[in-house]
């Protein structure tokens, strides 16, 4: 059975079938690179633009041998002039665009920038050249009339070749050869993750460029010689033996441009190289596969139609069923991928029985012990989501001592948690939300790759520490926004139940406490008050109580009630100081010190800087309370502590208010510590005592207690509170 375009039919169906694949591919990478790029600068405009070039090259290509190469009219013309520019432009463009991603442009200094400035200003001649050229020859190769019948008798020729085909071999050449020497060394990267992605895609890339040399090397040469050769031999390009080799050039250079189109794709859509998006996105690499599919089943089945030249009728049926049927298996995946992805989020939405923990804790005798699972879901997060082998979850900030020691996860083995270093300075390049992700140095961070901020409303809360991907890819961007969703869920979490849980033994405390003195009050003025007052009644009611002496002994009993009742005044809990609202906190923390205090130190030194002492009258009244009964705590454990039973050692306080972003109070004493882990203490959800109530309350506010403590040498607690929070509540 004889093909559209020469006698053998598998071969005009290879070379249409190849000529569509091109052509979705191409048009689909470059609507992909245009539409999903993140900053719209020239560069990435210039390699959609250039993908786009390229499949209307293929688009061209396509009408011109599906209908027929020996076929003569006037849209054939059309279609030979539509694909002219693009053939001649695309090699220009791809150098442009290596350049561009080589950091020609970015970096003034660069080797790559030294070496082809002399050749960019040169091909970019020979590419307005190759495109302008026949606007001034009376007799250009841009009429495909001319071509068909292999003439053309133009003044701008060398011998029987016309300039335009002596130049391009050298112009193509010159173009891939060069891009390939400046992805030798390409430029660093602005976004997360960049430099890997670059170093990861470079083969790509080159590989990309090889191929397309190769193509470039075959086709020019083998144009040049068999243009020379017809010329010489008197043939036509409607002989068939010029046609079949025609045919055979035409599959070996689309199917070589084919590679190359699949090499690029590779690059663009697993590191997005072009885009300039933060980081790949998962979804896009299906959306990818799903177009390679596309274009192969369309160019198949169109392919197959055309040279089998059916009705056109059949071949928009074929269409049809074919375009139908990958949009029903493409609903399809859409689902599957989503009952996955809830699969994977499952762990992280179930409930966390919180209510039923508060409660436990709240109980005398709880049967179970008051946590939540949160390793479960921070295993599925690292091996489900992220697919690391090492993982650290990290409390920072004020909600840091609710929740204590780090989670960690580690592939294939328990990993207690390890001792990282301070995450100040880390935390520091911190700036925003708008930063996802950063390097850090493993050797530092206990073999951690990458660090993901969390944040909530009140600032930076944890940071979460992993090592690189198992299998050796990069992190997805929809990855890294679950895994940093997951975490700070994870921490508020902890933290929500811990304040809760130390709040409501708070309560408990204070309901036990006012029971026992409610009870007590009623013994006392039952069983004690009431029966002396009776009995000065009686006393005092009787005809012979002055003549006897009597009202002494009823004065007595009646001064006995006074002092019992007095008595149980005194030990009834006091109500909230009005001595905070009245002389300010500062001054309170001073008066607590004179009057309450005055022989509990040897000395007390307070450095009070100006600008601490104007901005805590601007503290609501709530808030100072909390920090005032917190820093009054931790005088009165100093004062307790501090001398561990030796009156004769000395003892000084230091408290000194400052303004750091925020208003700072630190109590340091030289004393010998409290004599228990603190850190413990705070995270310890069954201690519900002194300072860890106090730092949950100080969480509740926004604010932060910390403790440094030096055992035999001194103890500092830290009270900090952000500037944005002195008037929250």
């Amino acid at each position: 059975m004889g093909g559209l375009i020469t006698d053998n039919f598998y071969l005009d169906w290879a070379i249409l079938a190849l000529s569509l694949f091109n052509m979705v591919l191409l048009f689909w990478l470059g609507g992909a690179v245009i539409l999903n790029a993140e900053r719209r600068t020239w560069g990435l405009a210039l390699a959609g633009g250039g993908l786009l070039l390229a499949g209307t090259l293929f688009l061209a290509h396509t009408a011109i041998v599906g209908r027929g190469l020996q076929y003569v009219g006037r849209w054939m013309n059309f279609w030979w002039g539509l694909g002219w520019a693009p053939a001649q432009a695309a090699p220009f463009i791809w150098y442009m665009v290596m350049l561009w991603y080589s950091g020609f442009w970015s970096d003034r200094q660069s080797p790559v920038r030294r070496w082809h400035r002399i050749w960019l200003p040169l091909l970019a001649a020979l590419a307005l050249v190759q495109i302008g050229l026949p606007l001034f020859d009376p007799h250009p190769l841009s009429s495909y009339t001319q071509v068909l019948e292999l003439r053309w008798d133009s003044p701008l020729s060398i011998g029987t070749l016309p300039v335009l085909v002596l130049l391009y071999p050298l112009y193509t050449v010159l173009c891939f050869g060069l891009s390939l020497h400046a992805l030798r060394r390409p430029g660093n990267a602005e976004r997360v993750m960049g430099d890997l992605a670059r170093r990861r895609a470079w083969p790509w890339l080159v590989a990309t460029a090889l191929v397309l040399l190769g193509a470039s090397l075959v086709g020019s040469g083998t144009l040049v010689w068999f243009l020379v050769d017809a010329r010489q031999g008197g043939r036509y390009l409607t002989d068939k033996d010029v046609l079949l080799t025609l045919a055979w050039l035409d599959v070996i250079v689309s199917g070589t441009i084919a590679v190359a189109v699949l090499l690029l794709g590779q690059a663009i859509i697993r590191y997005e190289i072009f885009t300039g998006k933060a980081l790949p996105r998962r979804g896009f690499s299906r959306h990818w596969r799903s177009a390679v599919a596309l274009a192969v089943g369309y160019g198949f089945v169109v392919g197959l139609s055309l040279a089998l030249q059916l009705h056109p009728i059949y071949g928009l049926l074929l269409a049809t069923v074919l375009m139908v049927g990958f949009y029903t298996l493409f609903s399809w995946r859409s689902y599957a991928e989503r009952d996955r992805f809830m699969e994977q989020l499952r762990p992280f939405v179930a409930s966390q029985g919180m209510y039923k923990d508060v409660l436990a804790v709240a109980s005398p005798s709880p049967a179970l012990p008051p946590d939540i699972d949160t390793i479960t879901p921070f295993r599925a997060l690292c091996h489900n989501v992220l697919g690391t082998r090492l993982a650290y979850l990290v409390a920072v900030g004020p909600l840091s001592p609710l929740i204590g020691q780090p989670l960690v996860y580690s592939e294939g083995s328990k990993t207690s948690a390890p001792h990282l270093p301070s995450l100040h300075d880390l935390t520091r390049r911190f700036s925003s939300p708008q930063k996802i992700c950063l390097p850090v140095d493993p050797a530092l961070y206990a073999g951690a790759h990458w660090a993901v901020p969390l944040w909530s409303e009140r600032g930076l809360i944890g940071v979460l520490l992993f090592s690189d991907k198992r299998d050796g890819g990069l992190f997805a961007h929809e990855e890294l926004e679950v895994a940093r969703a997951i975490g700070e869920r994870l921490i508020d979490t902890q933290a929500s139940l811990a304040m809760a849980q130390k709040l409501m033994l708070l309560q408990r405390q204070q309901l036990a406490e006012s029971q026992v003195l409610d009870r007590r009050a009623r013994r006392v003025l039952h069983d004690e008050v009431l029966p002396l007052l009776h009995t000065s009644m009686l006393v005092l009611s009787g005809p012979e109580a002055r003549a006897n002496g009597h009202i002494d002994d009823a004065l007595a009993h009646m001064s006995n009630a006074h002092s019992q009742i007095t008595s149980l005044l005194r030990e009834m809990p006091p109500g909230v100081s009005p001595e905070v609202a009245r002389l300010g906190l500062i001054e309170a923390l001073q008066r607590v010190v004179q009057e309450e205090l005055s022989e509990a130190f040897d000395s007390v030194e307070w450095n009070i800087e100006p600008e601490a002492a104007r901005r805590s009258g601007d503290i609501s009244p709530f808030v100072a309370e909390v920090l005032f009964y917190a820093a009054r705590e931790a005088m009165r454990n100093a004062a307790h502590h501090g001398r561990a039973g030796d009156s004769a050692r000395p003892l000084h306080l230091n408290v000194s208010v400052t303004w750091r972003e925020g208003l700072e109070i630190t109590l340091e004493d030289n004393g010998v510590g409290i004599g228990v882990d603190i850190s413990h203490k705070l995270s310890n959800r069954s201690g519900g005592q002194g300072l860890a109530l106090h730092g949950t309350l100080m969480a509740v506010v926004g604010g932060s207690l910390s403790i440094e403590r030096v055992p035999g040498d001194k103890t500092r607690v830290t009270l900090a509170l952000p500037h944005g929070e002195l008037k929250q509540i």
